[in-house]
């Protein structure tokens, strides 16, 4: 009988390369004409959309951020605490400085306040150079107080609501609550003060002298006006 040829080794090759390849080809047809191709096509488009969301720039003519600045010359912030839980002392702070900072796209914004601390001002002397002793502020060792806020709705400045954040004292930082106050006016920062009120413990601040004859409770409250002009954020 004629002898039966073996197959080259070229042929092997070519059908090892072309094997995998129709197989391949079968499976995207399968897929295609399945009814259930939705659940293979789908999630893939989805990833992509997902990417192109996250790595996308935003659009040419969108609203930027946009910082405005705190009026110091306007802005106030003063305290008060109770002597035998009756009778409040209260002090003042002359310089408030820090920014704003507008999302108009999400209607969102953020408050940091910085209190200069060597400013504050009482009644009496005495109660004034103990405020600012180590017994109290500190003001040597730490000469700002700085309250950071979360991102919260720009209504609030008009209609009031909650102001959360953390405030930082004597180089301890805490989680605050403060409450904004409705606004008296159309255009609120501008024409009248943004009001923000809050309460802390001294202890958390490590102010923990005097315990027997002054409140563990001090409350802060900040009003707030802000420049004309806003600065866009770099």
């Amino acid at each position: 009988p004629a002898a039966t040829s073996l197959p080259s080794i070229d042929w092997i090759n070519r059908q090892a390369c072309i094997e995998p390849a129709m197989r391949a080809l079968r499976l995207i047809h399968l897929i295609a004409s399945s009814p259930f191709r939705f659940a293979f096509i789908l999630p893939h488009r989805l990833l992509a959309g997902l990417l192109a969301l996250a790595t996308s720039q935003p659009a040419p003519g969108s609203d930027p951020i946009q910082i405005r600045e705190l009026d110091s010359a306007r802005s106030r912030a003063s305290f008060s605490v109770r002597v035998l839980w009756m009778f409040p002392v209260e002090g003042q702070f002359s310089t408030l400085r820090g920014q704003v900072r507008i999302d108009p796209a999400r209607q969102l914004a953020t408050v940091e306040a910085r209190i200069v601390a060597d400013t504050v001002s009482m009644r009496r002397e005495g109660t004034e150079n103990w405020a600012r002793s180590a017994e109290f502020f500190d003001v040597e060792r730490f000469p700002e107080i700085e309250f950071r806020s979360v991102s919260f709705p720009i209504k609030r400045l008009r209609e009031g609501g909650d102001l959360p954040g953390r405030l930082t004292m004597r180089g301890r930082s805490q989680p605050v609550l403060f409450s904004l106050q409705p606004a008296s006016c159309a255009a609120p920062a501008v024409d009248c003060a943004v009001n923000a009120q809050g309460e802390v413990r001294r202890s958390e601040f490590g102010m923990r002298s005097r315990r027997a004859t002054l409140s563990d409770h001090v409350h802060l409250n900040l009003d707030i006006y802000l420049s004309d002009l806003p600065t866009p954020a770099s």
